[in-house]
C-alpha cells in the first residue's frame, strides 16, 4: 500500500489507474461498496486501483473552523483501503488554490495529468470544483471528453435512511457505538499515545488505565463507559502481559472524571486481566457498546462499586471471562 502526500509522490504503472473518489472518512459500508467497485472495474481493465482522498478535510479549508470530527485518521483510512484492494491511496493536498479550480480544471490536473485515470467511481453526493461546482453529471459529461468512464453509486441505505459519515457522528454523539458499528461495518476506532493521566486509577482504586493522548478533531463517543477493545499498534518489546497486534478486552471511560472534579476530557482504558508499562505506547481502542452513561458518585466506596459493575458488564458485553486469555 503506497499513501501519497503531493503530485511529485505519485507513481502510475501502464495501465493507468481506476480511481474511486470521495473524503472517505469512516470507509464505512457505503464507502467499501465504491470503493469495491473501483477495484474491481481496475482488476478487468488492467488499471491499478487507487482511492482518492482529501487532506485536509475541504470543509475546514473552506470555512475554518468547522472541520468535522475525523471518524478515521489518514493513515488507517489507508490501511482499510488496502484490506479492500487499493494499490494506493492519494490524499489530495487540499487549500484555497486547489478550492478554486474550475471542475474542468480539477479534473485536467488531478485525473488526467496526475492520476491518467481510466475509470473514476463516485457516490451521487459528490461535488467537486469552484464553489462545489461539478456534479457527479458534470463529471460523467466532462470525463467522457476525456476518456474517462464515471461510474456513480447510489447511497447504501439502512434502516431507511442513507449510510453517512455525518450519521455515524450523530450515533456516536448519542452513545450509540452499536449502532455506529452496524453502519461502519467494524467498532468504531481511536488511536493516540499513552500518557499519564491523574494516576488515581491504578494507586487509588486499583484499576490502571491507559490514557490516550488523541489527534485533533478526534470524533469520540460522548461521555460514558463502554465496552470495547484495546490493542497496542507499534511493535516494539513491552514490559508487562500486553503483546503488540492483539486485541485485549477493556472498559473504557470517556470524559471527565466528575466525582474527582476532574475538568480534562480523556479515553482512558481499563484493559482486564493484564497489566503492562504502556506509557508513550501507541494504541487504539475499538468502541463495541455503552455500558453507562458518566456519573458523579457520592464517595470512592460508591465509584469502585460501579467500576466493578462497569468490569462485569464489559465481560458479558464481549463474553470473556477472568480466565480467558
Amino acid at each position: 500500500m503506497q499513501l501519497w502526500r503531493t503530485f511529485d509522490e505519485i507513481v502510475i504503472p501502464d495501465g493507468g489507474t481506476s480511481v474511486a473518489l470521495g473524503v472517505f472518512d469512516g470507509l464505512h459500508r457505503g464507502h467499501r461498496g465504491l470503493v469495491e467497485h473501483a477495484v474491481g472495474t481496475g482488476r478487468r481493465s488492467g488499471a491499478s486501483p487507487v482511492l482518492v482522498t482529501f487532506d485536509p478535510h475541504p470543509v475546514e479549508v473552506i470555512r475554518p473552523g468547522t472541520h468535522p470530527l475525523v471518524l478515521t485518521p489518514l493513515e488507517r483510512r489507508a490501511e482499510l483501503a488496502g484490506d479492500l484492494g487499493v494499490n494506493a491511496v492519494f490524499a489530495l493536498p487540499f487549500d484555497t488554490d486547489m478550492a478554486s479550480w474550475e471542475p474542468d480544471e480539477f479534473i485536467d490536473r488531478v485525473l488526467v495529468r496526475g492520476l491518467r485515470s481510466r475509470s473514476v467511481t463516485v457516490g451521487s453526493n459528490f461535488s467537486f470544483g469552484r464553489r462545489a461546482a461539478g456534479t457527479p453529471e458534470t463529471l460523467r459529461e466532462l470525463g467522457a471528453e476525456r476518456g474517462i468512464d464515471v461510474r456513480v453509486m447510489d447511497l447504501l441505505e439502512s434502516g431507511g435512511e442513507p449510510v453517512s459519515s455525518s450519521r455515524i457522528r450523530r450515533l456516536l454523539a448519542e452513545s450509540d457505538v452499536a449502532g455506529a458499528a452496524a453502519i461502519l461495518g467494524r467498532p468504531h476506532r481511536v488511536s493516540g499515545v499513552v500518557v499519564h493521566g491523574a494516576g488515581r486509577g491504578g494507586r487509588d482504586l486499583g484499576y490502571p488505565t491507559a490514557n490516550l493522548d488523541l489527534p485533533e478533531y478526534t470524533a469520540v463517543p460522548v461521555d460514558g463507559v463502554y465496552a470495547g477493545w484495546f490493542t497496542l499498534l507499534d511493535d516494539h518489546e513491552v514490559d508487562g502481559s500486553i503483546r503488540p497486534g492483539r486485541r485485549y478486552p477493556a472498559a473504557i471511560s470517556v470524559g471527565t472524571n466528575p466525582t474527582f472534579g476532574d475538568a480534562a476530557r480523556s479515553v482512558e482504558a481499563f484493559v482486564l486481566d493484564e497489566s503492562a508499562d504502556l506509557y508513550g505506547r501507541v494504541a487504539a481502542v475499538d468502541f463495541v457498546d455503552h455500558v453507562r452513561d458518566m456519573e458523579k458518585f457520592s464517595s470512592v466506596d460508591e465509584l469502585l462499586v460501579a467500576m466493578d459493575r462497569d468490569v462485569a458488564r464489559t465481560r458479558a458485553v464481549l463474553d470473556v471471562d477472568a480466565r480467558r486469555r
